[in-house]
């Protein structure tokens, strides 16, 4: 939405935060966050050539975000959280750096249910290694706090591997309004 914050967490290239830096306007504002110092410098560059100036690309890491806690409306991600050894971490920090009521918007690899790494080698050894199934996603955004969560399967991305849209969001701090 216009004026919104957004964060894209594996920014890589930069695409997505210069869509998102677009869509929320000049009242809003785009992260960017990647742990390597190579892709920050092309996301800069593609965001120069672009010109937007309501990015900002920052080094760090997905599991300690170098931002303040409430500072962002929306967390996007493309296929990266699945590449986290440990996950917990940060799901803890998508909900530190939620607003109340912000919400995330993530694909991501999900698994399906009782399938592992061993069962078949191509797709794992790529970007499905760190999939998750179902159950177990949903649990790590309800053990951080996020709520109404969703995970739609997109399309097959090989035998017990589903690309997926999840959706969730932090809830917000006011009581809930009686009839």
């Amino acid at each position: 939405e216009p004026g919104e914050t957004v964060l894209d967490l594996g920014s890589g290239g930069g695409l997505d935060v210069i869509l998102s830096a677009r869509r929320v306007g000049p009242s809003g504002k785009a992260y960017g966050v990647d742990f390597l110092p190579e892709m920050l410098e092309v996301a800069r560059g593609h965001a120069a050539e672009a010109g937007v100036r309501n990015v900002e690309f920052l080094e760090g890491m997905i599991e300690a975000l170098p931002l303040p806690d409430e500072s962002v409306d929306v967390v996007i991600s493309n296929c990266v959280i699945n590449l986290a050894p440990d996950k917990s971490p940060v799901f803890r920090e998508i909900s530190r750096v939620l607003r109340p009521g912000g919400r995330i918007a993530i694909s991501d690899v999900v698994a399906d249910e009782g399938v592992t790494p061993t069962d078949d080698g191509g797709e794992w050894a790529e970007c499905g290694a760190g999939a998750l199934p179902r159950d177990i996603y949903l649990a790590l955004l309800a053990d951080c706090g996020l709520v109404d969560a969703d995970i739609e399967f997109t399309h097959d991305t090989g035998p017990g591997l589903h690309g997926a849209v999840i959706r969730a969001r932090r809830p917000t701090d006011e009581p809930p309004q009686l009839a």
